[in-house]
This record gives C-alpha cells, structure tokens and sequence, in this order.
C-alpha cells in the first residue's frame, strides 16, 4: 500500500490510500486472505485496472481494508480518498459536501493517470487507466453512483453501490456501464426502498445483491452473516466489467447467492 497527499496547500486536502498488487519473493502466504500490505513495496508485473473506493460518512478508507486488501490481492489497484469534509475527524465536517465528492474522486483518477504516463514513479506502465470501476458504502455509494452522470467517462466500466442509493434529482447517464447494487433489507441508515427505487432508473445491466437481516453494513465485517457473499459478487463483478473475465459473469449469482442469507437478482443481461 502507499499514501499521495493530492491536497496540500490547496483549501480541499485530499488524502489517498492505494492497495496494489505487489511483487512479492516471500515464501506463499496462507490461502485464508491476503497479509498485512507492506507499504510501498514494488509493483508486481502487469497492468492493473483501478477501483475507485469512496467511504461513508464519519469514516476512512483504511476502515474498509478486508474487502480493499482482498480486492487488490485479486488483480487491481484500489485508491480511496479520505473526503475532506465528511471523514472522520473532519476539521469542519459538511454532509451537503457529498454532492462535490465525484469531483474529488475524479481528480483522484486523473493523478493516478499522470502517474501511469510518467517515467519516475512505480505506478508507471503498471495502471490500465481505460479500465476503472467505483465502489462506495453509505455515503460513499451515493458518491459513486454520481460518478455515472450523464457525461461520465466511457473508462467509467462499472460501479457498485453498498448501502447507498442515487444522489437526489440526479440521473444516470452517458456510456452504458453495469451497476451492481448490494443493500441489507434491515438497513435503517438508507433505507432499502430508496437503493431499489436508484436501481430502478439505471438504465444499464444491474444486479442486486440483497443481505437478508443486516443493516447498514455488518456484511463488511469478515464472519458476519453475508461477508462471504458480498466479496464474491463484488469481486467477480469488478473482474467481468474491467477484466472482461466471462467466467467471472458466469460464476457471479453462484458467488453471490445464498438461501440463508442473500438474495442476488441478475439484470445484468
């Protein structure tokens, strides 16, 4: 992992945390899950595509590591701003900041897109920048789900929205790009209704990965009910829409799907 500071000296500090794929001469770590990320380590051989990860409200990324961690030990680079005014600890915390979080986040894809171009950083020639998916929880799901405003990138490939819903008087638009959306029918932060009615007015392939008695977001936490399930879907989902990976989008309701404990409906077609 590594940190970029793509905010000093401005008045809207923007801290990034990046998991990557690593080179790594060690003996085999254990299949279980992915090891404690060394910082700054070199970039293994490849191009990887990015995931744009956005927190919720009064969060940080590095709270969101068992599922960034795990993503990024399946072949992507995932960065994750901490957004000025609604992170945890933030100086002067806004809720209404949300609206200009797709801009941040943008600007956090562009920098990474210099990287790539450039000669003297270890990110150069390893980032497939054409190839970029978002994710985002809570707050951070209806960031995500700005992202796809008429307009967007056609780089823009997909998004996945947990425990989130549309940005209010928003629409989706621009070039085609699956949505999956995975949601507790016991949320009572953001309420389910509103994630279906988001679901609804994508006008693209979606899914939507429904965790059976879970709230706002006990699903993240590894050994909770539906963790298991939600890792899957979304890492299957990231591996079909930015690796093109068929069996990836053969294997995603198998993954995701769990009479006990998610419902997942495939749109996706």
């Amino acid at each position: 992992m590594r940190t970029l500071d793509l905010g000093r000296g401005t008045a809207r500090p923007l801290r990034v945390t990046i998991w990557y794929p690593a080179r790594d001469d060690r003996p085999q770590r254990s299949a279980a899950g992915p090891g404690t990320p060394r910082r700054d380590a070199p970039v293994a051989a490849g191009r990887f595509p990015i995931v744009l990860f956005s927190h919720g409200l009064h969060s940080l990324p590095e709270l969101h590591a068992p599922l960034t961690t795990r993503w990024a030990s399946a072949g992507f680079v995932v960065a994750a701003p901490a957004y000025p005014h609604t992170k945890r600890a933030a100086r002067r915390f806004d809720r209404g900041d949300i609206r200009r979080q797709p801009g941040d986040a943008w600007r956090v894809i562009q920098h990474l897109s210099r990287l790539d171009q450039g000669s003297d950083d270890r990110f150069a020639g390893h980032l497939a920048v054409t190839r970029i998916g978002a994710v985002g929880h809570s707050a951070g799901g209806y960031t995500t789900a700005g992202l796809f405003a008429p307009g967007h990138s056609a780089w823009l490939r997909g998004g996945i929205v947990i425990g989130g819903a549309g940005m209010p008087g928003a629409t989706f638009g621009g070039p085609p790009a699956p949505l999956l959306f995975v949601h507790g029918d016991a949320d009572r932060v953001v309420p389910l209704a509103r994630a279906r009615d988001a679901f609804r007015r994508a006008p693209w392939p979606k899914a939507f990965l429904t965790v059976r008695g879970q709230g706002h977001g006990e699903y993240l936490i590894p050994g909770r009910r539906g963790f298991a399930q939600v890792l899957a879907a979304t890492t299957e989902f990231l591996r079909w829409t930015l690796y093109g990976d068929a069996r990836a989008r053969r294997d995603l309701p198998a993954g995701a799907a769990d009479p006990g404990s998610t419902v997942f409906a495939d749109g996706l077609d």
